[in-house]
């Protein structure tokens, strides 16, 4: 089977499913070349990787490019097409030239995160235009299944889950260069990283380090990621030196740096769908403790890899958070928990068996829509 691969942005999420759906089918990954090419080694070689001057949004050359895009599929003549993301703003516009061929698009945030300034920039009808033409969508969990069900109109059997695989590059970075795990002493080191907006729950972090006082000498938080500034909550800080705060894009090296430092990863999000973060810590087998929303509770608990608590709540995660600094040996279990599930059922070839089924499910109903539309049932 061969299947092309069309996405703008997402590039972990990206390469890590072209890399685990490679190893069971024919791919092609057509991506933006000002993001991709600097990560092309990450791409495996199994993967037919093109690199394309894909316009930005705003720009007047969408059309040039589509119609180059719409030459592209079909000269490949793939048997689907996915969608990595329903950020398609101008791709809409290609779709009707693919209908001989089923379109699958993954809707990766059914709604839009409160103060995600990146993807609210994008219009609304966007997303909801690429539902209506795809023969199937993708989400992340359950949950969200029944979401999209109820936001997009569409059929639970034409949303399928798909879990957001194990992002392993950084993992792999730190043993090709040979990073060595920070020595643990007595502190505790919690890690908050990724795209720091208000959904992300910084503030919730922020009142329970401070409801902590004393108890917890040691201390480390450290937040990592371009967005708001969180010295502008300054005032929600107990203790403003337990803080490292590096507000800006992390170079791959220190994000595996970062991850190798830390104790625990820290995921007090207000709302979510789910946490590409979350992939990466659990392939450096980092517990997280995670807040009750989207699919991160029903995830962290149920895979035994951290401990989950209710959003909002300044004193149960300052509880939490003491609870897991206190139990090294709890924590190596939740870490071994979290690398098993990263290599095991989440790893990325484990998805992509799973990505091929529902394509192959998806053409065989295709098919079999055909086939009853050329030669009827009697009394059909």
């Amino acid at each position: 089977m061969k299947v092309l691969l069309l996405v703008s942005e997402l590039e972990d999420y990206a390469i890590t499913y072209a890399n685990g759906l490679a190893r069971h089918a024919e791919v092609v990954l057509c991506v933006p070349r000002r993001q991709y090419a600097r990560l092309a080694r990450w791409v495996d070689p199994r993967v037919d990787l093109r690199l394309l001057d894909w316009p930005r949004h705003s720009s007047p050359g969408n059309l040039r490019f589509l119609a180059s895009v719409v030459r592209l599929v079909r000269r490949e003549g793939p048997d689907v097409i996915h969608l990595l993301s329903n950020n398609i703003l101008w791709l809409n516009l290609a779709l009707p030239f693919w209908r001989g061929i089923p379109i699958v698009t993954t809707v990766h945030d059914v709604e839009v995160h409160p103060g995600d300034r990146d993807t609210k920039a994008l219009p609304a009808w966007a997303t909801t235009l690429a539902v209506r033409q795809s023969d199937a969508l993708v989400v992340h969990g359950e949950g969200l299944r029944r979401k999209a069900a109820e936001r997009f109109g569409r059929p639970l059997g034409e949303i399928h889950v798909l879990s957001h695989p194990a992002i392993t590059r950084y993992a792999d970075l730190a043993r090709a260069e040979g990073l060595a795990p920070a020595l643990r002493g007595e502190g505790f080191t919690l890690l908050l990283f990724g795209r720091i907006f208000a959904y992300k729950g910084l503030d919730l972090l922020l009142r329970a380090e401070a409801a902590l006082g004393d108890r917890l000498p040691g201390l480390r938080i450290v937040i990592a990621g371009r967005g708001d500034d969180p010295w502008e909550l300054r005032g929600l800080m107990g203790d403003p030196g337990r803080y490292d705060i590096r507000s800006r894009f992390i170079e791959d090296r220190e994000v595996a740096e970062l991850f190798l430092g830390a104790d625990a990863i820290a995921l007090p999000y207000a709302e979510a769908s789910q946490s590409g973060v979350l992939n990466v810590a659990a392939a450096f087998g980092l517990p997280a403790i995670a807040t009750d929303v989207g699919e991160l509770g029903a995830t962290v608990e149920g895979q035994g890899m951290g401990l989950v608590v209710p959003p909002g709540d300044a004193a149960a995660m300052a509880a939490t958070i003491l609870r897991m600094a206190g139990d090294a040996g709890a924590r190596e279990e939740m870490a071994r928990r979290a690398r098993a599930w990263a290599e095991g059922p989440n790893a990325p070839e484990a998805v992509g068996g799973r990505a091929l089924a529902l394509y192959r499910d998806l053409l065989r109903r295709r098919r079999a829509g055909y086939a009853e539309r050329m030669h009827p049932s009697p009394g059909g």
